[in-house]
């Protein structure tokens, strides 16, 4: 048998192995992922590149499967490829992904094509396999969704206003904060001139403010406002709105980006806190006392228009001095110790009390003052407030009303001095007339002269005591009493006259003085002429006491007694019928105890009684 080729046995196996060289080329040098699968799904071919990003080498593929080379999608490719085979139609374009060798854990995207391979009767001798690899631009492309996603819900969950415009002023995007405030939905705005969208669109001038800045924005300048814009239910929102130009890498403005915050409650907050501030200013400024803020080092810090006219500065000039530049020059190297001392336990309270003291105006001179200090509570720290008041004016009423007082004192001194003196030459009159009475006339002038001198003694008193309305009863008592013992010495020779108090001292009123002594005067002088008749000693007491609302007199003596009948208002004598007038004048009561000798017992009410002292 000839076995040598022929010539067209030589070209077709020349061609064959040029097809075949060139299939091997475009294996190694295609940059597309190729392989070639029998009917059997088997890999007869594949190239690095489709070998590398299933993640195993070319030897590793051939000859098996696409089911043992790709277990977990087998389910997705296979019947793909067999539909190519049994139909001889190639599929173009599959996206598929799934988890290969080469990307363990998470998911590999491509783009497949599955081609028939004909023989030249058309029948399917296998699938050439044509992949692109797809996962690192979909990854990146999922990478820019996500990051969109997360930028728009960041963006949607600002209590911010955010948008961006076209730089004529058109809206084409904005985020959710402004939308829900207004009450509208995104495409209600989106398209529109922002100056025509419902937050403008309320008021003309409102809308041609924003276009103004529009216009300046575009030419690259930041715009930044507050305005008024109308929200849900026809309310209105104050904002803080800014309009910024956004540029490219090459300088060009290509977007403009409107950005605005909710400042209502600021501005509520701080209308209020003007307001706080005003009509504190007000009461500060309105106020006739001065007030001067001070803190720790003595620096004023606060001033109202009434401490610039007590010390003659203007508002600005006092904020520049220290406290201690409006005292006197005599306690200013001292006063700082003093301010630091009040620190240490600082509480309200007057300064220097029952001191006086005196304030420095600009000029130098003094002016009397009281002051008042109360801390307060700074974030800074403590602040001491001062209020000052210029006494001036009742320093010198004060020292018109002293001067008067004294006047005053000294005419009341002359006047009991000239009344006792009157009295007394009233008594030295009755003493020298008593010479030329018959001698049974004369115990009449004695009694006269004894209420003289009992009136003029409580004279002699309000003089020596300067106390104009009221004398102290015990002292007196005791100085009448040793006037009696004088007047009637031949008779007191050895009575003995006491006087005693519970109280080292008690006051009555001027009102009750009077009839208070002239009653002692006629009881004692009645004791010393009738008690001791036949005797050459006796005693006579007179007891003070105080007891509730009341003071009460015992004038007692140790004598005979009252004859029968005789009882004050109903004698002879006038003495006796001179004591219910006197007691009536003192709002007073008068008894006659029944006891050994005469005891008489005289209360007088607080009504008559003074308690006070002086």
């Amino acid at each position: 048998m000839d076995t040598t080729p022929t010539a067209l046995d030589t070209d077709d196996l020349a061609l064959l192995n040029l097809k075949a060289g060139a299939l091997d080329s475009l294996l190694g040098h295609s940059e597309l992922g190729l392989a070639i699968l029998d009917c059997d799904l088997r890999y007869r071919a594949i190239n690095s590149i489709l070998a590398r990003f299933n993640g195993l080498s070319v030897k590793a593929h051939l000859g098996r499967s696409v089911s043992e080379v790709f277990p977990n999608l087998a389910s997705i490719v296979e019947p793909m490829l067999l539909s190519v085979i049994r139909d001889g139609k190639e599929i173009s374009d599959i996206e598929v992904q799934a988890e290969t060798p080469s990307t363990p854990g998470r998911r590999a995207d491509w783009l497949a094509t599955y081609r028939p391979i004909m023989s030249a009767s058309g029948q399917v001798l296998g699938v050439l396999v044509i992949a692109v690899n797809h996962t690192v631009e979909m990854e990146l492309q999922r990478a820019k969704e996500e990051a969109a996603t997360l930028v728009r819900s960041v963006i949607d969950s600002l209590m911010s206003f955010v948008g961006i415009m076209e730089p004529d002023g058109t809206l084409i995007d904005a985020n959710q904060a402004p939308l829900d405030a207004a009450g509208i939905q995104l495409d209600d705005v989106l398209g529109k001139k922002f100056w025509d969208c419902f937050w403008w669109s309320y008021d003309p001038e409102v809308q041609q403010q924003l276009r103004d800045a529009v216009a300046v924005a575009v030419k690259g300048e930041t715009v930044r406002y507050d305005v008024v814009i109308r929200t849900a239910d026809d309310s209105r929102m104050i904002i803080d709105f800014m309009l910024a130009p956004l540029k490219n890498a090459q300088g060009d403005i290509v977007y403009l980006i409107p950005s605005a915050i909710d400042i209502t409650a600021r501005v509520a907050g701080d209308n209020m806190l003007k307001y706080s501030e005003e009509r504190f200013r007000r009461v500060v400024e309105s106020t006739q006392d001065g007030l001067i803020l001070v803190d720790e080092k003595g620096c004023i810090h606060l001033v109202n228009r009434r401490s610039t006219e007590m010390f003659g500065y203007d508002s600005e000039q006092l904020l520049q001095l220290t406290v201690e530049d409006l005292v006197p020059d005599s306690i200013k190297a001292a006063h700082g110790d003093l301010r630091r001392g009040y620190l240490q336990a600082p509480q309200a309270r007057a300064m220097a009390a029952m001191r006086e003291l005196y304030a420095r105006r600009r000029d130098g001179s003094l002016f009397p003052v009281e002051i008042g200090l109360t801390p307060l509570d700074f974030p800074e720290g403590i602040r001491i407030l001062a209020t000052i008041v210029d006494i001036s004016v009742q320093k010198q009423i004060q020292q018109n009303l002293i001067r008067s007082l004294n006047e005053k004192t000294a005419l009341l001194n002359e006047v009991h001095h000239r009344v006792k003196n009157n009295l007394q030459v009233v008594s030295s009159l009755l003493s020298l007339q008593a010479r030329s009475v018959p001698e049974e006339a004369r115990g009449y002038f004695a009694e006269s002269q004894g209420r003289i001198k009992a009136m003029a003694l409580i004279h002699q008193l309000l003089y020596e005591q300067k106390n104009y309305d009221r004398i102290e009863a015990v002292s007196y008592m005791r100085r009448l009493g040793d006037l009696l013992h004088r007047s009637y010495f031949s008779a007191m020779r050895n009575v003995q006259m006491i006087v005693e108090s519970q109280e080292e001292e008690s006051y009555l009123g001027l009102d009750v003085a009077l009839p208070f002594g002239l009653l002692i005067n006629e009881l004692v002088t009645n004791s010393i002429k009738h008690a001791f008749p036949d005797r050459d000693s006796g005693e006579i007491r007179l007891t003070l006491s105080e007891g509730p609302q009341q003071k009460q007199l015992i004038i007692a003596d140790n004598g005979v007694g009252l004859p029968e009948g005789i009882r004050p208002g109903a004698s002879n004598s006038l003495g006796f019928q001179l004591i219910p007038g006197l007691v009536e004048q003192m709002h007073a009561t008068l008894e006659v105890l029944d006891t050994e000798g005469a005891v008489f017992q005289l209360t007088i009410s607080d009504k008559g009684a003074s308690d006070e002292q002086p």
